[in-house]
């Protein structure tokens, strides 16, 4: 007990000065972190990442704040310089991290900001554990996996786990001082030293369980278990249940806990990913084979109209319920007042939503929803903003009237590489309560050229029949020079038609390259990441950034941009200014090399 709580001081402090935060310093038996792990079986892609936000959603309806941390088995420090292809889009987060995208389902479904140490991969913790190596750390012990990886990983994990994602806290503490001296009064008042530290700390293990290169992870979560004990401490499982005839399969899900129980991990609940609903028959085996505390832990997670029903799915199956008893959140004195696991009467309106019938009677369920307004504004932020999120998801069925925006792109073989994209087209679509169509276009397959190549006719035709019936056109980023003539042609066709156009990072560099060749007469106006001889290069390399390395030296993360012209030279306001609400100074994440040159 005392070795615990000396190294609960250790951590406390390490975390203070690297993250510049303060942490609760009670007795480690009072402020311990609850830890909900998910792990995947059988194949990749299953939806681990929308599994744990949407239960992250949900504990968030509890009253419960929720932080969230992806580990990625991959050697390469971080996502920046994989292909699209290869890992779908690098999500960028506001310190400049370059992450898995399933960061971005993380802040977009819990309304937090993660930093770029909520993504552990091995390439991160090889180089820190062989940095320590090299500076003398260890004092002369042999470095091995276990217990120097394991045990750095298990580090990593406490520290990020208490660093504050969310402000809407208001649980605030007294600092710990340099010897970790326990202050453990709550303060009377918020200053600088105030600390919003989540509840719940959600854990993703990329990949499926039986890779190698997940394994030390595994281990070091087998070691985590019981290092922070069993009450603190809670692990699930994402399975997949395929149809063969007409009959679930358990046989991949039984395999897959085997894997898992082999390496000293058991589940509490396991998540079933099927196109259909759950038999209990199903549920009653899986229990029965996978060492789990009965049916009910064992979760259908079918296919339903949009991913906004997920987290109302695991609300009528109790999975609130069934980790309050296992994390014992009922017991916690800190959340007392503040933990509802009925979500003011929510739980029960669950019931009547038939998603676990495989049918969802929308006119009903918005009718319920809907009435007793009065009441319902009248409710808190919590309860009342997951009942607002249920009438976002029964809402989102009902949208008939369609909108087209055509994404011209060039890894548009793979659409996970414009995740963020499409998520955005999506919230804005649900904005003005119309139904999204995406078309998508290969951004070569509008260039002249592709149009003489063998067999190229009929997609170049394709591709413009597709620009002509599009309500607007999205151009997004990319990187080198195949597709941009194409990604101009896009600008050109939308200026000269009136088409709603927006470019986002290269996509607005061919806009600006479109605009210089044809309205202002210069032909050989290009960027210089294609043409470095151009004599007028509109498009320009940003000075600070470095020529010689790649991975993670471009300009990154949340950048304030101040708006020099408020107003055109006619009077009329800027388009782009009123879309900001008139603000001076707008704050936008940036992942870029080259700049529009400012002295053309």
């Amino acid at each position: 007990r005392s070795t615990c709580i000396v190294d609960m001081k250790r951590t406390q402090l390490a975390c203070n000065k690297q993250h510049n935060i303060y942490k609760p310093s009670l007795p480690p038996i009072l402020c311990k972190m609850k830890y909900i792990v998910v792990t995947g079986g059988v194949v990749s892609g299953l939806g681990k990442g929308v599994t744990i936000s949407s239960m992250g959603r949900m504990l968030q309806g509890c009253g419960l704040r929720v932080t969230s941390i992806k580990i990625d088995p991959y050697l390469n420090v971080d996502a920046g310089t994989m292909s699209p292809f290869e890992h779908g889009e690098t999500y960028v987060l506001n310190d400049g991290g370059e992450t898995d995208l399933d960061l971005g389902n993380y802040e977009r479904f819990l309304s937090i900001s993660l930093t770029s140490d909520h993504n552990i991969t091995t390439g991160k913790v090889y180089r820190k554990v062989i940095g320590k190596e090299r500076r003398g750390d260890y004092l002369g012990k042999t470095v091995q996996v276990v217990p120097h990886i394991t045990n750095e990983i298990q580090e990593w994990i406490e520290e990020v786990a208490y660093v504050p994602v969310d402000d809407q806290g208001n649980r605030h503490w007294d600092a710990v001082d340099e010897n970790g001296v326990n202050a453990a009064t709550p303060s009377s008042s918020a200053d600088e030293k105030d600390v919003r530290v989540a509840d719940v700390c959600l854990i993703e293990v990329g990949g499926t369980v039986g890779d190698i290169e997940s394994s030390v992870f595994l281990e070091a979560l087998r070691q985590f278990q019981f290092r922070v004990g069993p009450s603190n401490f809670c692990l699930t499982f994402v399975s997949l249940v395929p149809i063969m005839g007409e009959e679930q399969k358990t046989k991949p899900t039984q395999h897959g806990v085997r894997d898992l129980r082999s390496v000293g991990l058991s589940p509490t609940v396991i998540f079933c990913r099927c196109k259909e609903v759950l038999e209990e028959s199903t549920k009653n085996k899986i229990a029965s084979f996978c060492h789990v505390d009965g049916p009910s832990c064992v979760l259908s997670v079918h296919d339903v109209n949009n991913v906004y029903h997920v987290p109302l799915l695991l609300l009528e199956q109790k999975l609130h319920r069934i980790l309050a008893e296992k994390l014992q959140l009922s017991s916690i004195p800190k959340l007392e007042g503040r933990l509802d696991l009925t979500m003011d009467g929510l739980e029960e309106k669950a019931t009547m939503w038939n998603l676990c019938e495989g049918s969802v009677a929308n006119e009903k369920v918005l009718a319920m929803l809907a009435s007793g307004q009065e009441d319902l504004d009248t409710l808190g932020g919590i309860s009342r903003s997951m009942i607002d999120w249920a009438r976002m998801a029964f809402k989102l069925d009902g949208f008939h009237v369609s909108v087209k925006i055509v994404i011209v792109g060039k890894y548009t073989g793979l659409q996970d590489s414009y995740l963020s994209v499409i998520k955005s087209l999506k919230h804005a679509s649900m904005a003005v309560e119309r139904k999204l169509d995406l078309i998508w276009v290969e951004a070569g397959h509008l260039e002249n050229d592709f149009e003489g190549d063998s067999g190229g006719e009929e997609e170049y035709k394709a591709a413009w029949e597709k620009m002509k019936s599009a309500d607007g056109v999205v151009v997004p980023g990319g990187f080198g020079t195949r597709g941009f003539n194409g990604k101009v042609a896009a600008a050109k066709f939308c200026r000269e038609n009136s088409v709603p156009y927006l470019g986002i990072c290269l996509g607005f560099q061919a806009m600006v390259v479109e605009y210089s060749r044809n309205m202002l007469g210069w032909e050989d106006a290009n960027s210089t990441e294609f043409d470095e001889e151009t004599k007028n290069p509109v498009v320009i390399f940003m000075p600070e950034i470095d020529k010689e390395n790649m991975g993670g030296t471009m300009r990154l993360g949340s950048r304030n941009t101040a708006f020099t012209h408020s107003k055109h030279d006619d009077g009329s306001p800027s388009i782009a200014q009123i879309m900001y609400k008139n603000a001076s100074v707008v704050s936008e994440r940036h992942r870029h090399r080259y700049e529009v040159n400012p002295e053309r």
